[in-house]
């Protein structure tokens, strides 16, 4: 195998793969990325059994063939060229040896058999459609926050990507809680996705998925089964089994009976909350609030480090409620508003609190109250 390749394009196609590779396996040939080149594309390809990568690029192949070489090094190696660069790489597979030439820089790496690299398994889609990269980029990043890290509770270690009924009809959701909070995020259903099974999606999957959503002209192409996921666009293809597991009912936690609303400016919040928690205990990080009419009051009282107060100028019109909450929930839920106007809805000091940005019902956050 022999190709040349420009620089940019091989630093972004080995970059997306290496990500994909665990740094810490028993399985030396998945610590490589198989290096496909045929015709006018050289393919990247890496996994860690549940995901897996595959990166198409642009090069000029002199020998078609193909081979595999350490993802994290080659990366290393391309961040370090020069911008711009022509690179050249040539494989020797009787001496199990890649060169990698740019300029007057020669490296020369050790390879292992291409035979050897495990390929995911093809799998029948039950269901595909194509979806506008914002589209998910906003279902996925608004959601993600709240994706538990508990192992014991393996099926919230994921977005639950479903079809659900909302007031205006049927709608593509995602859904991420960790017990604690709890995020909901609509987009109007893509044609052909009406009969889509509801999976989920693991966390280490949405953050590779991110890089795909770069592009806001970018339609993706995804494909669902039971078992697995497929996001795709002309260059990249990402594939990932989903957790083996039952979602809990979260409708039953979203709180219905909500009355008392508080109207607050999102960053102003944020900022505020930001402020009075640097006094908090790290442990607790509680925040009270105290609503009184049109007016909010944070405070923080920590007896080993001192405390805190600030008032802020917000909508509220109900009776007086006290209120706590952990301080990184709290900050987590408010940068979530791309609005200007973050509306919470409180029942009483003991209940779930509903959040979501002025009007729009499409994101609902929900957050449990701590005791203060």
């Amino acid at each position: 195998m022999k190709l040349s390749i420009e620089r940019g394009t091989l630093l972004k196609a080995v970059s997306q793969a290496q990500s994909v590779v665990e740094r810490r396996n028993t399985i030396p040939i998945l610590a490589n990325v198989l290096i496909e080149a045929e015709g006018e594309s050289v393919h990247f390809r890496a996994t860690d059994l549940d995901i897996e990568v595959v990166d198409k690029a642009l090069a000029q192949v002199e020998r078609a063939g193909a081979t595999t070489v350490s993802a994290v090094t080659l990366h290393e190696i391309v961040r370090k060229l020069p911008d711009g660069a022509l690179v050249t790489l040539t494989d020797d597979s009787a001496a199990g040896r890649l060169t990698v030439e740019a300029g007057r820089s020669n490296f020369n790496l050790a390879t292992l058999p291409k035979e050897d690299f495990p390929v995911m398994a093809s799998s029948e889609y039950s269901s595909n459609f194509s979806a506008p990269a914002p589209v998910l980029r906003r279902l996925f990043d608004k959601s993600k926050f709240a994706i538990s890290t508990e192992e014991t509770r393996y099926y919230l270690n994921g977005v639950y990507m479903h079809v659900a009924d909302a007031e205006g009809g049927k709608v593509l959701r995602c859904v991420a809680t960790d017990g604690h909070r709890l995020a909901r995020i609509d987009a109007d259903l893509p044609e052909g996705a009406a009969d889509m099974p509801g999976v989920i999606v693991p966390r280490k999957t949405v953050g590779e998925l991110r890089k795909l959503l770069e592009d806001d002209d970018m339609k993706i192409a995804v494909s669902v089964s039971e078992t697995k996921v497929r996001f795709a666009t002309p260059d990249i293809t990402l594939t990932s089994k989903v957790i083996d597991g039952t979602f809990p009912d979260y409708t039953r936690v979203i709180p219905q009976g909500n009355t008392r609303k508080l109207e607050v400016d999102a960053a102003e919040f944020a900022k505020a909350v930001d402020r009075v928690a640097t006094v908090s205990s790290e442990r607790s990080r509680a925040v009270k609030l105290t609503l009184d009419e049109d007016r909010l009051i944070l405070s923080v009282n920590a007896p080993d480090s001192g405390a805190a107060e600030e008032e802020l100028a917000v909508a509220y019109g109900d009776e007086r409620l006290e209120i706590g909450f952990n301080a990184k929930y709290l900050l987590e839920i408010a940068s979530q508003v791309d609005r200007e106007n973050a509306v919470f809805m409180f029942n009483s000091s003991g209940d779930p609190t509903l959040m979501r940005e002025g009007n729009d019902t499409s994101a609902v956050y929900v957050v449990m109250p701590m005791r203060v």
